[in-house]
C-alpha cells in the first residue's frame, strides 16, 4: 500500500505544477519597446551610483548626486551638463576608512569613497547636500548661480543625517529649515533612528519596539492641518521594513510599516525628554495572489490632492522569499493612515510562560489624551499647548506601545497590480486629464532589469500600456523622479541617468493601434492622420480617444494587405509568419471558409503557421487576423494574406514530390516573395520577447495535451498497481514494451527527414499575451532570463515532441 501512496503523491504534485504552470495569469504589458539610442542619457567616465536626484524646476536644472560628484543637468535635456561639483575622499580619509575595522569583503576601496545620498532644496539658489564620505558622514550647503554649482566649504557632522554605509536603504526630507532623516547613527549600522535636525532636536527610542532592524524606504509631508476642523498639526509619514515583534515565528520574519510623527512635536517634559511623543507605526498590508510570508515594501510615491484627505500613497512591495517572482503595487489613502492612527486600537506586550514576550491587542482603559495623538484643538482646551505638558502616563503608555494592532489596508481592498518576472523595485505617478473630462492616475514603475512600466487603472481594470527597456544591459533602476511639467521621467541606476518622455505617440502608426494603446497622454487625429498628444486646455474637435472601451469604430477603414505569394512542394513543411500588433493579440488564421486550430496538420504559434507536410489540397489563400479583447470586446485586424501556388517545372509541368531535384523550398521562396512593408513599427518586429508578456497559445496547447497524457500515465499507472496489489501478482509488473533497436532506428531517420524537409522561412514577432482584468491573474512568461520558467520558441520544426511525433509514451 505505501508504494500506492508514495505513486499517487508524486503524481498529484506533477499534475498541479503543470496545471499551475497553464493557468496562472498576471498583468501583461501591451507592448514592449527594446532599448534605443534616442532615449537622452547622461553618464561620466569613471563616475557609478547616479542614486539621488533634486528636481529644480524653477531653475531648469535636474540636480543629480553620483560617487564624489554632483551635477546640474538640464531638464528639457539632461545629456546637456550646465554644471559640475567634486567631492572627493582624502587619501588619508580613505586610509582611515579601511582601518576602522569595517568588513568590506573586498570592496573597502569601493566602499570608502564619498557617495551623494542627500539633496534637499533651502531656498531659491541653495542646497543642502550629505555625503557618505568614507562612512564619516559630512553635509555642506551647495549653491547654484550664474550657471555654476558651489559648495560652501563649510562641513557640518551628518551623524543621523545621512548613512554611514553607502549602500543602505535611507530616506530624509526637509520641512521648513528642518531636516528629518531616518537612517543609522552608527559606524556599524546597527541603531536605527527617525531624527529631527533642529533647533530642537528629537529622535526615536533605541528600543526594538520601536525599531527592529529597520530598512528605510520613504519619508513625505501632509499638511493636515490645513482646513482642519479639529486644529490638527501637520504629519511627516515614514514607510519601512522591519523585523516583525508581534509574530511568534521561529525565525526572523519582516513586516511593511508606516509610522508617522507630529510636526509640532517638542518631546517630553520628564518622560521621552528629546524624544518623539507622537511616534506611531502600523502594519502595510499588500497580500499576493498565494499564501506567503509578508510582502515588502521597496518604494512608495505619494500623489497629492487638493484635499489632502484624497491624497494617496502608491507602493511597490516584492516577496522576501527569494523563491517567488511577483511583485505588486498597492495604494493607500492618507485619510485610511490617520484614521487608524487616531482611532484604532493599539498592541501591547505581555509575558507568558516560556519566558518571552507576545503582542496582544490592548483591551485596557487609553489615557487621556490619546497616547500619539497631536495637540489639537480638544487637547488645548485641557490647558495642555505642547507636547511638553502632556502627562507621564500618556507618554509612558506610548513609548511601551508605540505599534497598532489593525493593519492598513489598500485602498482597492487588495493590491492594483501583480506582476511576475523581473522584480518591480521604483514608482512614480502622474495624473492626466482625458479627453472624456475624466482624470487617470498612470503609474510608471521601475524594474530590477531596467525597465520601465506604464499603466494605469480603467475602473477596476489594470492595464499595463507598454513597458520601455532604458538601460542596454538590464541594470536595476535604483531611483525614479517625475517632471508633470516637463512630461519626463528620469532614472537613475549604478551607470547613469536616463530621461524618458511620458509618452511618445508618434509609436501608435494606425488609428486603430493608437486607441487600443488606451494611453491618457495619446489620441488619434483624424485630420493629420496622426497619433499625437493630448491638449486638454484646447482639444481639436478632430482627435478621437477612447480609454476605457478603446472603441475604434471611429477609425477609417484600413488598406487592404497585399496577399505574397509563396510556392508549396508537396511533402515540405511550410512557416507563414504572422506579425501581431501587442502582446495581448492572438492569431487567428484562416484558409478558404474555415478556421484553422492546432492539430496534427498546422500549428499556431505566436510567430505565424505552421503547415505540416504540405499536399496539394492545402493550395489557397491564407489570412492571419491579429485579435485583440478589451472588455469582452474583440477587434479583429488583418496583417497578413499568403497564396500557395502548387510548384510545377515551366518546362515539363510536372509536379515533383519530395526528393525530385528541384530548386530548393528557401531559394524558390526568395525568388518568389515581396513581403509587403511591415505593419507595424519596426520597434515592436525585432524586439526581443516581453519579460512578462509571453502567452504562446499553441505551447499551452501542447502543454495540456502532455498533462492529460500525463493524467492518464498516472491513474493507469495507479490502476494496475492496485490491482496487482490487491491480487498479489507482482511479477507482472512489466508495463510498457520498449521498441526494438531496429524499429528506433526507423524512427530516427524518419524523423531526420522531417527536420530536412522543412522550409527555412525567419520567424518574426512578439509572443502574444493576455490582457491584465481587475482581479490581476495573467500569465507572463520570461524570456529575458528573470528566473520564471518557460517555453523555448520554436524557431524551426527541431523539435516536435507534442506535434504528433512522439513515438514511445514512456518517453513522456
Amino acid at each position: 500500500m505505501s508504494l500506492l501512496l508514495a505513486l499517487s503523491i508524486i503524481c498529484g504534485l506533477m499534475l498541479h505544477v503543470c496545471f499551475s504552470a497553464v493557468n496562472t495569469d498576471y498583468c501583461v504589458p501591451r507592448k514592449t519597446v527594446p532599448y534605443q539610442n534616442e532615449l537622452k542619457l547622461f553618464r561620466e567616465e569613471g563616475i557609478y551610483n547616479y542614486s539621488t536626484m533634486l528636481m529644480r524646476e524653477d531653475l531648469g536644472v535636474m540636480l543629480l548626486g553620483a560617487r564624489e560628484a554632483i551635477y546640474a543637468l538640464n531638464m528639457s535635456d539632461i545629456s546637456v551638463k550646465n554644471a559640475t561639483v567634486y567631492w572627493r575622499v582624502t587619501e588619508d580619509k580613505q586610509r582611515d576608512c579601511t582601518y576602522k575595522g569595517k568588513k568590506c569583503r573586498g570592496l573597502c576601496k569601493v566602499e570608502c569613497r564619498n557617495y551623494i545620498r542627500t539633496l534637499h532644496r533651502v531656498n531659491d539658489s541653495t542646497m543642502y547636500v550629505c555625503g557618505t564620505n568614507a562612512f564619516s558622514p559630512t553635509c555642506d550647503y551647495l549653491t547654484f548661480a550664474k550657471g555654476q554649482l558651489t559648495l560652501q566649504g563649510k562641513p557640518e557632522e551628518g551623524k543621523g543625517k545621512c548613512p554611514f554605509d553607502p549602500f543602505q536603504r535611507y530616506s530624509s526630507l526637509m520641512v521648513g529649515n528642518d531636516l528629518y532623516s531616518a537612517t543609522s547613527i552608527n559606524f556599524l549600522g546597527s541603531e536605527p533612528v527617525v531624527l529631527r535636525s533642529s533647533n530642537l532636536a528629537l529622535r526615536t527610542e533605541f528600543k526594538s519596539s520601536w525599531l527592529n532592524e529597520p530598512n528605510f524606504v520613504y519619508m513625505d509631508f501632509v499638511d493636515e492641518s490645513f482646513d482642519s476642523p479639529d486644529g490638527d498639526d501637520d504629519m511627516v509619514y515614514l514607510f519601512f521594513s522591519e523585523n516583525a515583534i508581534e509574530y511568534d515565528f521561529y525565525r526572523k520574519v519582516s513586516v511593511s510599516r508606516v509610522a508617522r510623527v507630529c510636526k509640532g512635536d517638542m518631546g517630553g517634559q520628564r518622560t521621552l525628554q528629546r524624544k518623539w511623543t507622537s511616534f506611531l507605526k502600523a502594519r502595510l498590508d499588500c497580500s499576493l495572489s498565494e499564501p506567503s510570508l509578508p510582502s515588502i515594501v521597496q518604494d512608495v510615491f505619494l500623489l497629492r490632492h487638493k484635499d489632502w484627505r484624497k491624497s494617496v500613497f502608491y507602493a511597490v512591495f516584492t516577496p522576501q522569499s527569494s523563491l517567488s517572482q511577483k511583485s505588486a503595487v498597492c495604494a493607500y489613502s492618507v485619510s485610511a493612515i490617520r484614521d487608524i492612527f487616531n482611532e484604532g486600537k493599539f498592541k501591547t506586550p505581555v509575558a507568558v510562560e516560556t519566558s518571552h514576550i507576545k503582542w496582544v491587542m490592548y483591551t485596557g482603559e487609553v489615557p487621556v489624551p490619546r497616547p500619539g495623538a497631536c495637540v489639537n484643538n480638544m487637547v488645548r482646551k485641557m490647558g495642555m499647548n505642547r507636547s511638553l505638558d502632556l502627562p507621564d502616563k500618556t507618554l509612558q503608555f506610548i513609548r511601551d506601545r508605540p505599534l497598532m494592532d489593525e493593519a492598513i489596508r489598500p485602498l482597492t481592498g487588495g493590491p492594483l497590480l501583480i506582476t511576475k518576472g523581473a522584480l518591480l523595485t521604483r514608482i512614480v505617478v502622474d495624473s492626466v486629464q482625458g479627453l472624456d473630462g475624466e482624470k487617470y492616475n498612470v503609474m510608471f514603475i521601475g524594474t530590477g532589469n531596467g525597465y520601465v512600466q506604464k499603466a494605469v487603472n480603467y475602473d477596476g481594470e489594470m492595464f499595463i500600456i507598454e513597458e520601455v527597456q532604458l538601460y542596454e544591459n538590464h541594470e536595476p533602476i535604483s531611483i525614479l523622479r517625475l517632471s508633470s511639467t516637463e512630461g519626463q521621467v528620469y532614472a537613475g541606476s549604478t551607470s547613469g541617468a536616463v530621461q524618458m518622455p511620458v509618452s511618445n505617440c508618434s509609436r501608435y502608426e494606425t488609428c486603430v493601434d493608437c486607441i487600443l494603446a488606451r494611453d491618457p497622454y495619446c489620441a488619434w487625429d483624424l485630420s493629420t492622420k496622426q497619433c499625437s498628444s493630448v491638449n486638454t486646455l484646447s482639444p481639436s474637435p478632430h482627435t478621437i480617444q477612447s480609454l476605457k472601451k478603446g472603441d475604434v469604430s471611429q477609425c477609417p477603414p484600413l488598406d487592404p494587405v497585399t496577399a505574397v505569394e509563396l510556392v508549396l512542394i508537396p511533402e515540405n513543411n511550410i512557416q507563414l509568419p504572422c506579425q501581431l500588433h501587442s502582446n495581448l493579440a492572438v492569431a487567428d488564421w484562416r484558409f478558404g471558409n474555415h478556421t484553422l486550430h492546432s492539430n496534427n496538420k498546422y500549428y499556431i504559434y505566436s510567430g505565424g503557421l505552421l503547415i505540416l507536410s504540405a499536399s496539394e489540397t492545402d493550395a489557397g489563400q491564407y489570412i492571419c487576423d491579429s485579435v485583440e479583447e478589451i472588455n469582452r470586446q474583440k477587434y479583429n485586424q488583418t496583417v497578413a494574406v499568403y497564396h500557395l501556388q502548387l510548384y510545377s517545372d515551366p518546362t515539363t509541368g510536372i509536379i515533383p514530390t519530395f526528393g525530385t531535384e528541384v530548386p530548393s523550398t528557401t531559394e524558390a521562396i526568395h525568388k518568389t516573395i515581396h513581403l509587403p512593408p511591415d505593419p507595424v513599427p519596426s520597434h515592436n518586429i525585432d524586439k526581443p520577447s516581453s519579460p512578462q508578456s509571453q502567452n504562446d497559445s499553441g505551447r499551452i496547447t501542447h502543454l495540456q495535451v502532455a498533462v492529460a497524457m500525463l493524467s492518464l500515465i498516472c491513474l493507469s499507472l495507479m490502476g494496475v498497481i492496485f490491482m496487482i496489489w490487491s491480487r498479489g501478482h507482482w511479477e507482472c509488473l512489466k508495463f510498457v514494451q520498449r521498441p526494438s533497436e531496429s524499429e528506433t532506428r526507423r524512427q530516427s531517420t524518419e524523423y531526420r527527414q522531417i527536420l530536412n524537409r522543412t522550409s527555412e522561412v525567419k520567424l518574426l514577432g512578439p509572443e502574444s499575451g493576455r490582457p491584465c482584468s481587475a482581479n490581476n491573474n495573467h500569465p507572463a512568461v520570461d524570456f529575458k532570463g528573470n528566473g520564471e520558467h518557460h517555453f523555448p520558441p520554436m524557431a524551426n520544426i527541431s523539435s516536435l515532441d507534442g506535434l504528433g511525433y512522439i513515438n514511445d509514451e514512456s518517453e513522456i
